[in-house]
């Protein structure tokens, strides 16, 4: 079992304040977010260890007695013995809750932090006399928002019984979206409540088709836009913007509006695009006038 630098997943040093913790904690804890990473096994983990950093070093008792070991842990290897022999089980279990010598390194459930945290603040003793594992407490609600809510962010209220709970459902979500809420699923027998996780469906939306954080729209314009050039008014999620349409635009062509998609779920501060594909419309029902007056047109085409 390898030594686990608490300072240094928080990217600080040993001197830092509790402001300092507190600050540098919720910074990497939104960074690593698995709601704002969904699908990404490394941001978990990585969340993980934050967690149990910050457990440790946000509480003057425990920090306390992480710097003793450090300060052991020093001397052992100024002593040049081999990384890996050190016993932090042992250790523990002489200075007041760790794990018994010799105990199980495999930290059992132990609250979802590592063998090293088990073995040094008791969860590995505790855990390992636990015995089978513990049945998942987990609870799944699902919430349908519509593609604006999905822009701007939205609220949902779930009964949960006598209890009503918001959750807010971030800028950005997709299709899928997981949303935890930490301590809200149901309990087991010991009391121990798992979380709750609302899942994000979204409505089609008439106007747009959604492809990751890029907006598609399909425009008709006239004939005569495509050929001789114009303005026309597009919709976006904040309302109508003018779009200058060049002369001679065939049908088919596509339009970047730069910033008028949807906001990226990691960084609500930025946007994807719109893509806006006009479709030229033919004109219909020709008077005798119209209709020698395209004849004409096909016959100066011709020369």
């Amino acid at each position: 079992m390898q030594y686990k630098d608490y300072y240094e997943v928080l990217g600080l040093p040993r001197s830092a304040t509790a402001a300092q913790l507190k600050q540098a904690f919720r910074k990497l804890a939104r960074k690593y977010h698995p709601d704002m990473n969904p699908d990404d096994s490394s941001s978990e983990q990585k969340f993980k260890e934050l967690n149990e950093a910050y457990e440790v070093l946000s509480d003057a008792d425990k920090r306390a007695k992480y710097d003793q070991l450090g300060a052991s842990y020093q001397q052992w290897q100024s002593r040049g013995a081999q990384p890996g022999g050190f016993d932090f089980g042992q250790w523990g279990a002489q200075h007041g809750a760790g794990a018994q010598p010799g105990g199980s390194d495999s930290g059992g459930d132990g609250g979802g932090f590592s063998d090293f945290f088990n073995s040094v603040f008791g969860g590995a003793m505790r855990s390992s006399r636990a015995g089978a594992q513990r049945p998942s407490t987990d609870v799944q609600r699902e919430a349908t928002i519509s593609l604006l809510e999905a822009y701007t962010g939205a609220t949902r209220r779930l009964s949960k019984g006598e209890r009503t709970l918001e959750v807010r459902i971030p800028p950005g979500s997709r299709n899928g979206t997981r949303i935890r809420v930490a301590g809200e699923g149901s309990a087991d027998g010991s009391g121990r409540r798992g979380d709750l996780y609302l899942k994000v469906s979204i409505h089609d939306d008439e106007r747009f088709e959604r492809q990751d954080d890029d907006l598609h729209h399909k425009l008709p314009i006239s004939l005569y836009t495509a050929l001789l050039g114009g303005k026309e008014q597009v919709p976006t999620l904040t309302g109508n913007v003018e779009l200058a349409i060049p002369a001679d635009t065939q049908s088919g062509q596509a339009f970047r509006l730069r910033g008028k998609g949807m906001p990226l779920l990691k960084d609500p501060q930025q946007f994807g695009d719109l893509y806006v594909r006009v479709q030229v419309e033919l004109p219909r029902n020709l008077s005798p006038e119209e209709r020698a007056l395209v004849e004409s047109l096909a016959k100066l085409r011709a020369k």
